[in-house]
C-alpha cells in the first residue's frame, strides 16, 4: 500500500479504496488476509480506528469478513463483484459521456479502432 495520503478523502476511505485495487488487481485473492488492523496503524501511524474504519466499510460492503479471533479475509467472489460494480459504475456514469465526446467530435468507430490499435496497451497494441 502507498504510505501518502491525500486531503481529498478521509483516510479511511483511501485505506478501503487502496484494499479494493488490490483486491482488483489480483494482490489479494479469495481467502486470503488482510495485514492487520494493528500493523497497518503501526506502519502507515495511523490511529486504529481509522484502519478499522476502513475495513468495516470493506465488511459492510460484502467485500470481507471478520473471522473472529483470526482477522480479516477477503471473502469469495469479491473480485468479481467489484468489476461488476465497476463495469456498471463506468457504463452509467463514465460511458454516456464518453459517448457525447465522441459524437461532438464527429469521431466514427473506425478511427478510434485504429487509434486503439496503435496505444500502448490497447487492444492489439500490446507487446509481449
Amino acid at each position: 500500500m502507498n504510505p501518502k495520503w491525500s486531503d481529498d478523502l478521509p483516510i479511511y476511505r483511501q485505506l478501503r479504496d487502496r484494499v479494493v485495487a488490490m483486491i482488483l488487481e489480483g494482490v489479494l485473492g479469495d481467502g486470503d488476509a488482510l495485514p492487520s488492523v494493528r500493523n497497518v496503524a503501526a506502519e502507515y501511524r495511523l490511529n486504529p480506528l481509522t484502519v478499522l474504519k476502513g475495513y468495516q466499510e470493506l465488511v459492510d460492503e460484502g467485500l470481507v469478513e471478520k473471522k473472529r479471533g483470526r482477522g480479516m479475509f477477503v471473502t469469495g467472489g469479491a473480485r468479481d463483484r467489484l468489476l461488476r460494480d465497476e463495469r456498471d459504475r463506468f457504463l452509467e456514469k463514465e460511458w454516456p459521456h464518453i459517448v457525447a465526446t465522441i459524437e461532438r467530435l464527429g469521431l466514427q468507430t473506425a478511427d478510434l479502432l485504429q487509434t486503439t490499435r496503435k496505444s500502448p496497451g490497447g487492444a492489439g497494441g500490446k507487446s509481449d
